[in-house]
């Protein structure tokens, strides 16, 4: 399916707000609602839209702790790197992971209750012997913002 600039359009708005009516998405992207409706439904269908969500204002809920983990794995062949990531998979504190290039393999995101139970999250991770030689950790003090949408427009430039 090759993308117009109405599609990223489409998707542009329903990252910003997946609970918008379709008569109010068609008309942010200029278009009438049925065939708004069925580009919502090929863009799916497609697989460029995997799914809504809420966002939650975890403040709201109670302290927790966000800590970037920089982790470097002992051995590099395609198998460690699967190990590692189907292990991190199952804790469902590492909210995202990301393989990148540089000093260290992966550089995960854990949101935890606390340092404490970050801690134990490691522990955990080490004992299971998934390969991790080295990691480091850095706590987030502040998030003066963090952005749930991408800037599609500017990304595809369409």
């Amino acid at each position: 399916m090759k993308l117009d600039r109405i599609d990223i359009r489409i998707l542009h708005e329903l990252q910003k707000n997946g609970r918008i009516t379709n008569v109010e998405l068609a008309d942010l992207v200029h278009l009438s609602p049925s065939p708004c409706l069925m580009r919502v439904k090929k863009l799916q269908q497609a697989g460029y839209i995997t799914g809504y969500s809420a966002q939650i204002d975890v403040a709201k809920l109670g302290p927790t702790l966000t800590v970037f983990t920089e982790v470097t794995l002992k051995n590099h062949r395609q198998i460690d790197f699967a190990r590692f990531q189907q292990a991190l998979e199952k804790i469902d504190e590492a909210v995202e992971c990301h393989l990148v290039s540089g000093g260290y393999d992966y550089l995960v995101k854990f949101v935890t209750a606390g340092i404490s139970d970050y801690q134990a999250v490691m522990e955990r991770l080490i004992d299971a012997e998934v390969g991790i030689d080295k990691y480091f950790s850095f706590v987030v003090i502040k998030t003066p913002f963090a952005k749930s949408h991408l800037p599609l427009q500017n990304l595809f430039d369409l």
